[in-house]
């Protein structure tokens, strides 16, 4: 069985080091301390030249919850034409409403402009009232994977709702468990859920190469970064399976 590996970019150093350490596909998000929101365009089109790997940044104008207005719509349909434009493999949304189900109706409006470039539903899936029915809309949307913890914070405690999941989808969609995938509960996870793909940050902090930083200021100078040993363990533990 080949399992699949997606990690998230937050700036270009992760991109090389994702595909170095043999990632197959890289969520491209910009803000991590929000969650991840749509990344610059510059960065998109950095990205795309750098990698041969599949680049999916992801379609969210602002963090907070995933009820969007009518403007904001306008902005995630314009940065889906630039992923297009710029050659990406596919983008990744997600929608609500009010009363937390999906927006099949602009979400469906994203997937069709994204044609063909694949897409993903992300979290947002986690937020919704009522799982099962919430994945049969995504799949009628049109998307290609659900990226879910199972309704819980992370992956490892949703382990049963994403084999539930995965079990209903019957092959119609692919069920990908994210949220504290790591290099040490990933085989647990495969085994316990039954997924072939698997989505993580694998994060690091990196601290600032300031040599001089003003004490007063109270703010953090580090950045996140991709922990390339950590993809590469992931990678291993997968194969070996």
């Amino acid at each position: 069985m080949k399992y699949i590996l997606e990690t998230i970019a937050f700036n270009f150093d992760s991109c090389a080091k994702a595909q170095s350490a043999g990632a197959h596909r890289i969520e491209l998000c910009d803000n991590p301390a929000e969650g991840g929101t749509t990344p610059s365009y510059g960065f998109i089109k950095a990205a795309r030249l750098a990698v041969t790997i599949q680049l999916y940044p992801i379609i969210r104008p602002r963090g907070g919850d995933f009820l969007y207005s009518d403007a904001e719509f306008e902005i995630m349909k314009a940065d889906v034409q630039v992923c297009k434009d710029l050659g990406c493999d596919g983008v990744v949304i997600g929608m609500l409403n009010e009363d937390a189900t999906i927006d099949k109706k602009r979400s469906g409006i994203l997937v069709n402009l994204a044609y063909p470039m694949g897409v993903t539903f992300h979290r947002a899936f986690d937020r919704v009232s009522d799982p099962s029915t919430a994945m049969e809309d995504v799949i009628i949307i049109g998307c290609e994977r659900i990226l879910t913890s199972g309704s819980h914070p992370t992956a490892s405690e949703g382990a049963e709702n994403i084999r539930e999941l995965i079990e209903a989808a019957d092959g119609r969609i692919i069920i990908m468990p994210g949220s504290g995938v790591r290099a040490d509960n990933i085989v647990m996870l495969a085994e316990r859920t039954g997924a072939v793909e698997f989505h993580s940050s694998a994060r690091m902090n990196v601290e600032t190469n300031m040599k001089i930083s003003n004490t007063l200021m109270n703010e953090t100078t580090t950045s996140v970064t991709v922990n390339e040993e950590e993809l590469r363990m992931m990678i291993a533990k997968l194969n070996n399976l």
